[in-house]
């Protein structure tokens, strides 16, 4: 199989969440039943949650997923005196479906809308997969004057399509060919290629619970989003970013293979640092949480 093959992207990830239950009395905390306070301009509901107070951090998940994948670093990183952030893009969790909009363009004007109206200054934004390109998007468009750092874990970016001056990028012919299995029986395919993304140490029960996750997830949506995605160039971007980067990538990512994303996405950030994670994969937010916690708690206050 060739390297290229194996660049299944945030949107071929088994990239899978798992739900924050909101009944603990914690300050900040939202109900699960709260109404949508957030829309964009063209009226779209984006939910959004908050978990603790202090200095804000905006969580940005993974494709065919939702906010839910933060799970196991929300409550450890308000521990220690964060405001932690998240919402679900549209198309996604308890966010609304349209039928459009799913461009990259628009998805980072919706993170602008999710920082605009909760007037995030200073925030530091995180990003798993999927979520990382947003990010870069965003700051491409709208610039750094609202963002105090950046985490990508386990980034898709800068470009996952094959071209005459990518070699690192999949073909168009292989991502089409995924989104006709998709289209054909989402629930194998996830099945099938589940267990590259975790480690031999995770238990079935997680592994079963984030399989039904993504299983919910709406698929014109999520085919959408993995077109977008897989077919935007983020290059041009990344010589835009002009605030601290902190990259972290496993080097068994068969999702988004750390020499054509990771690597290449450090070096086109001015100053920005990747940290490897020997023999982790893609969903390093369940498999390695104790690790990027405290990574991100160390980069977050340092």
């Amino acid at each position: 199989m060739q390297r290229r093959e194996l660049l299944l992207t945030a949107v071929t990830t088994p990239a899978f969440g798992v739900g924050l239950s909101a009944s603990a009395a914690t300050p900040g905390a939202t109900s699960r039943n709260q109404p949508i306070q957030i829309r964009t301009r063209e009226g779209v509901g984006l939910f959004h949650r908050e978990w603790g107070t202090g200095k804000p951090v905006l969580f940005v998940h993974s494709w065919a997923l939702s906010s839910v994948i933060w799970r196991y670093q929300l409550g450890r990183l308000a521990e220690q005196g964060l405001r932690c952030i998240t919402f679900d893009r549209r198309g996604h969790g308890r966010s609304d479906v349209p039928g459009w909009g799913y461009d990259m363009d628009t998805l980072a004007d919706d993170l602008q809308t999710v920082i605009e109206t909760l007037d995030l200054r200073d925030v530091v934004l995180v990003g798993h997969s999927m979520g990382c390109g947003e990010i870069v998007r965003y700051l491409g468009r709208h610039g750094t004057a609202r963002v105090a750092k950046v985490a990508l874990l386990a980034p898709v970016t800068p470009f996952l399509t094959q071209t005459s001056d990518n070699p690192y990028g999949a073909t168009r012919a292989y991502f089409e060919a995924r989104w006709d299995e998709w289209q054909i029986d989402f629930p194998k395919w996830i099945e099938d290629n589940k267990l590259s993304a975790f480690t031999p140490e995770t238990s079935v029960q997680m592994m079963d619970w984030l399989v039904r996750e993504m299983a919910q997830a709406d698929l014109p949506a999520i085919i959408a989003c993995s077109r977008a995605s897989s077919a935007t160039d983020l290059r041009p971007d990344l010589a835009r970013i002009d605030c601290p980067v902190l990259i972290l990538q496993g080097d068994k990512d068969m999702s988004a293979p750390l020499e054509a994303t990771g690597r290449r996405t450090a070096a086109g950030i001015k100053n920005a640092l990747l940290k490897v994670y020997p023999g982790a994969p893609h969903l390093l937010p369940v498999t390695h949480v104790k690790e990027v916690n405290a990574d991100l708690l160390h980069f977050i206050k340092g």
